[in-house]
């Protein structure tokens, strides 16, 4: 067998100090100790497979960093992590949140649950708006690659994210910290008060502040966005009931609210429309100033925005009419150990919540086009049973069993309360000889309306599209994963997790008035469908599914201080309803106008129900300690083959349609490892390449101006293409410097470089808005008390200043009606050097 390792509760934390406090980044990131002289690494524990482990023995890829580390950077959302972890990317997009590994991610739709399952204290987090929530006083913060549907399920397909959030501690301690940042105004207060309410019990209540000012300058509004205001407060208890039971309890409330957003118009082209008043022109010059006719009465369009529609680059410059998120999260969670003859019961109860209401200026440009209210309201229940035997038997298992149950109701409408597409849609619609709308003399009138043709922009004044989606999910499952040990270096293990899951769907638009009343059938259905991709529908469905995951693992620990393992596993992720296409499934033609004359109506194709997606995967990996503990060495290969995967595909004006690409494999090799230069400075790197391609996808988005070329003439053929975040490298370089000056004085300094090649912010991987490969520089330099009860530091984050687009996307209805390819794109942060202080006791 492998030789022991030493494992110290202080140090449990995938970055802790060097003697005291030296405090750097990375997956798999822990102090140099002093022995005989020489550097040597600390151990890093994770949880990674519901055991306290080292992080050296789990045949998983994974990267762990502790919550110290995260408050000391400044790393204040899960966002944060990316930059530390290759082949894990995570970004706000237009009305939603991707989260991706290896390539992997759910993609925008309020109906999908995450492929990157995300677990707080054993719970599962899997909506993405949770994602954007602040996290507190955490234990640490592990990131897996590849399927982790055993152990964590609940459609964790593409790899997972385990969070453990500080426990109680039977000594009363405490710590405050400040954190201030001018150029952005970001200001970010965190308390914690621990210790013994009695001999067996203990309390820990921690608080965290937060306020952003924003990055960009809104030149409509004229203030700074997105302005952020974070308030969350957590309490725990801890009960040691008796010698055999630990029972806990924690209860969280936390709410942010935004106000604007930090993206902006990236890429803007000249129209290639026949309208004369489009042609040549970029949809900013069209918005800026357009009269139509130009000399002779009645003017059928006049539009005159704010003069900040020009700024069409991406500069930290945006123009939009005002945008806003507010959003409260609740949790309670009731975790109850029961420890006999070395066994392990655990019992978790959870109950997790959360609304928000957004008002998006969702063409995300300064012309007063269209509004889009959302409103989303989510409640889950869970329990779980696990059992946990022994270490250091010849079988060893992890059993349990899960119950999950959950509510989720959608909102959405458009607000059309301006002029500017009515009117330009009317004008169109004369050029184009009626193609807008239906031939219909004398129905809308107006002095627009000639010969029946030239109205259409009429009939959606004052549009409304009220759009409720529910969905409820029930689930049951069972799981284990029993390790055999063969003989002494030779470890196999078997797993699966059996599960069942019942899901109900309905999704209800319609088109209506500002007072909501319903309109009449006419001709805003022919106008919705033809400029805004849209019908009418009322659906409903039920869908029953049942999935076997099995896995099979086999470590062999080749030498003292070197294994490697083979895994092969299959995951499910289950399949649901879609909550974001603006059409049905039929291709039955929009509702005949019955005032027209000559009806135009259109086939729309949209999508409610998907399938399941399965995932095969194989990994082999080696990690190694290196010359006696002074370096360590980590590789994992893998290669994932996925089937039916879902997919959210931009209709390419409003809506997203979710389908089963029919395949598609991400392959590559992940590579991180550290050494302790010498007892003060340290190193560290992460390095992965990724490949990956659609072997068989012919639902893809069209780029804008670009001809179908799928079968159904509608989308474009994916096959042999790339995927959204996919970069063929991506990687860190780390550099950890401490040692103590004069007799109570720690000098500490950090310096990582986070490198990436080109990769597609845009779900249609468009190449005009590609984003370049760059190296960003972040650095940290601090004085402390050597005891630790104190500390100064200064934090600079980007000190390149880069500018770096995460998303990008086709600014709606911005082709549809003027055919001027046009994209806005989220934009991180420029250069930023914050003041940090710290209080500890």
């Amino acid at each position: 067998m492998r030789k022991l390792r030493r494992f110290t509760p202080t140090c449990s934390l995938a970055i802790a100090p060097i003697k005291s406090k030296f405090l750097v980044f990375m997956g798999a990131l822990a102090p140099i100790v002093t022995a005989n002289a020489a550097a040597v690494l600390e151990e890093v524990v994770v949880t990674a497979q519901l055991r306290v482990q080292s992080l050296q023995d789990v045949p998983v890829s994974v990267s762990a960093i502790s919550g110290d580390k995260m408050m000391e950077a400044g790393l204040s959302r899960i966002e944060d992590l990316q930059a530390y972890v290759p082949n894990f990317t995570m970004s706000e997009s237009g009305i939603g949140t991707d989260i991706y590994i290896r390539g992997i991610g759910s993609g925008e739709n309020q109906g999908f649950e995450q492929s990157v399952g995300m677990y707080v204290d054993g719970i599962s987090y899997g909506r993405a708006q949770l994602a954007r929530a602040p996290f507190l006083d955490l234990s640490r913060v592990e990131v897996l690659r590849g399927p982790q549907n055993i152990l964590l399920g609940k459609n964790s397909i593409a790899g997972a994210i385990n969070i453990s959030t500080a426990k109680p501690t039977q000594e009363f301690e405490g710590y405050v910290q400040a954190t201030w940042e001018g150029q952005v105004g970001e200001r970010i207060f965190d308390g914690v008060l621990s210790g013994p309410i009695s001999d067996t019990l203990a309390y820990r209540f921690a608080t965290r502040i937060r306020d952003y000012d924003g990055h960009i300058e809104n030149l409509v509004q004229g203030r700074d966005e997105p302005n952020r205001e974070e308030r969350t407060y957590r309490f725990k208890l801890l009960w040691d009931a008796s010698d055999d039971v630990v029972a806990s309890l924690k209860l969280e409330h936390g709410s942010f609210d935004v106000i604007g957003r930090h993206s902006e118009i990236i890429f803007d082209s000249p129209s290639v429309s026949d309208v004369p008043f489009f042609a040549g022109r970029t949809y900013a010059e069209i918005l800026d100033e357009t009269q139509f006719p130009t000399a002779a009465a009645p003017v059928v369009v006049d539009i005159d925005s704010h003069p900040g529609v020009l700024n069409n680059e991406a500069d930290y410059k945006r123009h939009s009419n005002g945008d806003s998120s507010d959003n409260s999260t609740q949790n309670l969670t009731v975790n109850v150990d029961w420890y006999r003859d070395g066994h392990q019961y655990s019992f978790i109860t959870g109950y997790m919540a959360y609304d928000y209401e957004e008002d998006c200026d969702c063409d995300f440009t300064g012309g007063e086009l269209f509004q889009l209210d959302l409103v989303e309201d989510y409640k889950q229940f869970s329990q779980e049973f696990r059992w946990i035997s022994p270490v250091g038997e010849s079988w060893e298992f992890i059993a349990g069993a899960y119950l999950h149950y959950s509510e989720l109701y959608f909102y959405d409408s458009i607000r059309v309360d301006s002029d500017i597409i009515p009117d330009l849609v009317n004008a169109a619609d004369a050029t184009e000889g009626g193609a807008r709308g239906d031939f219909d003399p004398g129905q809308v009138g107006g002095p627009e309306e000639v010969a029946g043709i030239g109205d259409a922009g009429n009939a959606i004044r004052n549009f409304r599209s009220p759009r409720d989606f529910n969905s409820d999910s029930t689930m049951a499952s069972a799981f284990m994963q029993a390790t055999w040990n063969v003989i002494d270096h030779v470890r196999l293990t078997f797993g699966g997790r059996l599960t069942w899951e019942k899901k109900e769907g309905s999704r209800k638009l319609e088109f209506a008035f500002p007072d909501f009343s319903i309109r009449p059938i006419g001709e805003s259905d022919t106008a919705a469908a033809v400029s805004f991709a849209a019908e009418r529908h009322d659906l409903e469905g039920k869908r029953v599914e049942s999935q076997f995951a099995p896995l099979l693992n086999v470590q062999w620990d080749f030498s003292e201080d070197a294994m490697a393992y083979f895994t092969a596993s299959r995951g499910f992720k289950s399949g649901g309803f879609d909550a974001r296409s603006n059409a049905s499934p039929s291709a039955e033609p929009t509702p005949r106008n019955p005032n027209a004359a000559v009806p135009n109506q259109v086939v729309l194709i949209g999508t409610f129900e998907y399938e399941e997606e399965e995932a095969t995967s194989y990994e082999l990996g080696v990690k190694s300690t290196l010359f006696g503990g002074v370096a360590e060495l980590n590789a994992a290969l893998f290669r994932t083959e996925f089937d039916d995967l879902q997919v959210s595909v931009f209709d390419g004006t409003l809506g997203f349609n979710v389908g089963n690409a029919a395949s598609a494999i991400s392959q590559g090799l992940e590579l991180d490892g550290r050494v302790g230069l010498t007892e003060n400075l340290m190193l560290m790197a992460g390095l992965a390449f990724l490949d990956f391609e659609f072997v068989d996808h012919l639902a893809g988005t069209c780029i804008q101006g670009q001809t179908p070329n799928s079968p159904n003439g509608i989308n474009c053929d994916y096959s042999g293409k790339t995927n959204q975040y996919v970069a063929d490298y991506s990687g860190n370089l780390l550099l950890a410097y401490e040692r103590p000056i004069l007799d109570s004085l720690m000098l500490r300094a950090n310096v990582d470089a986070i490198f990436t090649d080109d990769y597609h912010p845009s779900p249609n991987l468009d190449d005009r808005i590609k984003q370049d490969g760059y190296v960003v520089y972040n650095a940290r330099l601090s004085l402390a008390d050597i005891a630790g009860d104190w500390e100064v530091a200064l934090l600079g984050k980007n000190l390149t200043d880069e500018l770096i687009i995460v998303y990008g996307v086709d600014a709606p209805t911005a082709y549809t009606i003027t055919e001027a390819a046009t994209h806005h794109g989220f934009v991180n942060p420029p250069r930023t050097v914050a003041l940090q202080l710290s209080y500890r006791w």
